[in-house]
């Protein structure tokens, strides 16, 4: 349908701080303070995604700071992770290789990937691995900001018109907050099932309610078949 799906590149944020592989591990922290973010990537060359530092990767230092201090430095790598704990570069510190996504990608293929790998932001990358934006959580949730009007306006232009057009059927459409209210009359409520799952796919939509009355004709009530 027209304007629907949205997709990644839509949302994402194109400006993007990262790091190469050999930045120390205070410039990491400094960065992720300052831009006031949870990861960063890691690129080399011209932009590579080679990897992804994240808060979660800087804390095996605090872990190792608050151990056992008889334990030996070997032992304290191996608690603390993949040797995260001694790390002193992006290198050394990165999940790799990166979880990504690519600019076309819907917002409900982003955020499916967010929620199976529990992260909160994905570098964008292009077909080539080089990076082109982050996407976020919040990013995601953009959507439903869009206006009850643009909704109501993308439903009746693109599923009322399409499965109750007139003059069978006189269907009005109301939006508030978010939630869609189909109310009139149709001729095939067979469809009703099909209009829900269809208007709950708007982005932007949080839920659909019917009030709708049938104009099909009873069997032996002779009118003619519809």
């Amino acid at each position: 349908m027209h304007g629907t799906p949205h997709i990644v590149s839509d949302v994402m944020t194109q400006t993007v701080v990262s790091v190469g592989r050999q930045a120390p591990f205070k410039e990491v922290v400094r960065l992720m303070r300052d831009w006031r973010i949870s990861a960063l990537p890691v690129v080399e060359g011209e932009g590579r995604v080679v990897g992804v530092v994240s808060e979660a990767d800087l804390l095996h230092k605090e872990e190792v700071r608050d151990g056992d201090p008889d334990l030996p430095r070997s032992e304290l790598r191996g608690l603390a992770g993949p040797a995260k704990a001694a790390a002193v570069t992006a290198d050394q510190l990165m999940t790799s290789p990166a979880l990504t996504t690519r600019p076309g990608a819907t917002l409900a293929e982003a955020a499916r990937t967010m929620a199976r790998a529990k992260v909160k932001r994905l570098p964008v990358v292009d077909e080539f691995g080089l990076l082109q934006g982050v996407v976020s959580r919040a990013d995601l949730l953009k959507v439903f900001l869009r206006g009850d009007e643009e909704i109501a306006e993308e439903v009746r232009r693109e599923i009322v018109s399409a499965l109750f057009p007139p003059p069978s059927s006189a269907l009005r459409v109301d939006v508030q907050e978010g939630v869609v209210r189909l109310v009139g009359r149709i001729r095939d409520t067979a469809l009703v099932p099909v209009a829900a799952r269809l208007v709950r796919a708007v982005e932007g939509v949080v839920d659909v309610e019917f009030e709708l009355t049938s104009d099909r004709p009873q069997e032996g009530s002779g009118a003619g078949r519809p």
